[in-house]
């Protein structure tokens, strides 16, 4: 990627969208850019924080592993995101597994080289308290959504927290999640199992709660989903 188109992409987030030319040119001479085949790892849980990336195509799923090797899906990150949050302000090592779903272009920036830049603008500092704690609200939705709710109703707001980030209108209040998810995935977002999955999403189909369309996408009733909740 050539330099404006760098300026670009790194203008479309919180964290720079703000900066004059002259204020993010310094960011641009940082950046790098590369393209990563899909089902390859950026980095693995543990290895050392080096770079904070910016996703300019392509979908990434960030998870985290246990002792048994069970997966935790914590993410699927696309076109507009950023990661690891932590690695501006951490001297740590990567808290999850990055993997790409989908091919992809990333820009990155390495850590100790940003970290010099962020010493001499300080309001750049301020703007990246935001975003963080943008994802720390985040965070807290999904703690509270497996403490104040039954399995039934994270589903379903798991249905309407992908939309928020993958959904596309099709008709009359009708939303297809555009990137395709397995029940195995879908219950590794909430620490859940295969089958309580594919049985709820089944009975949601049954009540005309979501469909599914000729590309294999989950269609939901946004609305409808929304109502459900409300009971």
């Amino acid at each position: 990627m050539n330099s404006k188109s760098i300026q670009e992409l790194l203008q479309t987030f919180p964290l720079f969208k703000d900066l004059t030319d002259d204020e993010i040119q310094p960011i641009i001479d940082l950046a790098q850019s590369r393209t990563y085949r899909r089902g390859t790892h950026i980095f693995m849980q543990g290895d050392p924080l080096t770079n904070v990336y910016f996703i300019h195509i392509g979908k990434i799923k960030i998870y985290k592993t246990d002792f048994n090797g069970k997966e935790q899906i914590v993410n699927v990150l696309q076109s507009g995101n950023m990661f690891p949050h932590q690695g501006f302000f951490r001297q740590d090592q990567c808290p999850a597994h990055a993997e790409v779903i989908e091919d992809a272009t990333l820009i990155y920036i390495p850590i100790h080289l940003f970290e010099n830049f962020l010493m001499n603008n300080p309001a750049i500092c301020v703007k990246l308290f935001k975003v963080l704690g943008d994802l720390i609200v985040d965070l807290q939705k999904r703690l509270e959504e497996q403490i104040l709710h039954n399995t039934y109703e994270q589903i379903i707001m798991l249905l309407l927290r992908l939309n928020r980030n993958h959904g596309e209108l099709v008709k009359d209040g009708k939303y297809a999640i555009k990137s395709n998810f397995s029940n195995r995935e879908l219950a590794n977002m909430i620490g859940s199992s295969r089958e309580t999955v594919s049985r709820t999403l089944t009975q949601l189909k049954k009540e005309n709660l979501i469909t599914t369309n000729s590309k294999g996408n989950i269609v939901i009733d946004k609305d409808a989903l929304e109502q459900e909740l409300l009971y």
